[in-house]
């Protein structure tokens, strides 16, 4: 990806930005003017090929910029409607709020990237939903496609606020139940849980037979530890504190972090969850890439 193109999705370039619906533009149109490959663009058509214009054929199909460069006139030929619902789960207990060095949270991260894939996912055609997992709370806002939806989806995204504790799965699992033929759910996490109610849901949502992306975020102190002297650690769920030497426990802390990682991952792809990990400290690129393999693998 170009160079000018990555200072667009860095994440404390973004943190700079405070209206949501730049923020997602910015990202989308940074992250497309990287790619060297023809996106589908609006009304749900998947793009096939150019073919010469002939007389009669409809006059919106023309590419411009093919004319620019060649100085003759192409249609862009479409396939079939591949319109899908995309569906917006995001973690929304208060382990969310955890900061890295940088002062970006899990919350501010997700924030970013959900803004910026609805409206990567919007400018497809296709219809875009959130819902947003309190412990007293469940946020959900239905999927629609048209732009004052969009506005409603970024303005519910600005306000969420992580706060106490994941909820059960039973409770969050009624949130689904209207679910439609032809649907990818995307569920940021951090996987933050006390009795496995995040991954008893995510088992639930795969076996619905749809499309499932779990993207689990880390921040970058909490993946390394990179931690010094002796420090307390709180829990932000429960309130409980834990005096830590971290040089004593680093170790320790490392090998069961990577342990857990790995039988994470490996869970999760026995229930058929795409599972991808991503740190709160990187730029969206990659976040955005996964997104778009999915989503055109799935049409």
């Amino acid at each position: 990806m170009a160079s000018n193109a990555n200072k667009f999705i860095d994440p404390k370039v973004l943190a700079t930005i405070k209206d949501l619906p730049l923020l997602a533009k910015t990202v989308v149109e940074g992250f497309l003017s990287g790619q060297n490959q023809s996106l589908r663009r609006g009304a749900g058509l998947e793009f096939s090929q150019y073919r010469s214009y002939q007389p009669g054929d409809d006059l919106r199909q023309l590419d411009w910029k093919m004319f620019a460069r060649s100085d003759r006139y192409y249609i862009r030929e479409a396939e079939v409607d591949t319109n899908i619902t995309v569906r917006f789960i995001l973690d929304g207990s208060a382990s969310m709020a955890h900061e890295d060095i940088s002062g970006i949270s899990k919350m501010d991260y997700a924030r970013f990237l959900v803004a910026s894939l609805a409206y990567l996912a919007t400018t497809q055609g296709d219809a875009v939903g959130l819902y947003v997992l309190h412990e007293n709370q469940l946020i959900n806002l239905t999927p629609r496609s048209d732009n004052m939806h969009l506005q409603r989806f970024w303005h519910q995204l600005t306000e969420v606020k992580p706060q106490g504790r994941f909820p059960s799965a039973q409770n969050a699992a009624n949130m689904f139940t209207d679910r439609r033929q032809k649907e990818l759910t995307v569920f940021l996490t951090d996987l933050y849980e006390h009795e496995n109610e995040i991954k008893d849901l995510l088992y639930k949502l795969g076996a619905q037979r749809h499309e499932l992306l779990l993207f689990h975020l880390m921040s970058r102190n909490e993946l390394e530890f990179s931690y010094s002297g002796t420090l307390t650690f709180e829990d932000l769920e429960t309130g409980q504190t834990l005096q830590v030497a971290t040089a004593e426990q680093r170790k320790l802390y490392l090998e069961r972090q990577k342990a857990w990682l790995q039988e994470t991952e490996k869970d999760m792809r026995d229930h058929q969850i795409a599972y991808d990990r991503f740190v709160t400290d990187e730029p969206l690129d990659k976040a955005l890439r996964t997104f778009l393999q999915k989503r055109l693998i799935y049409s």
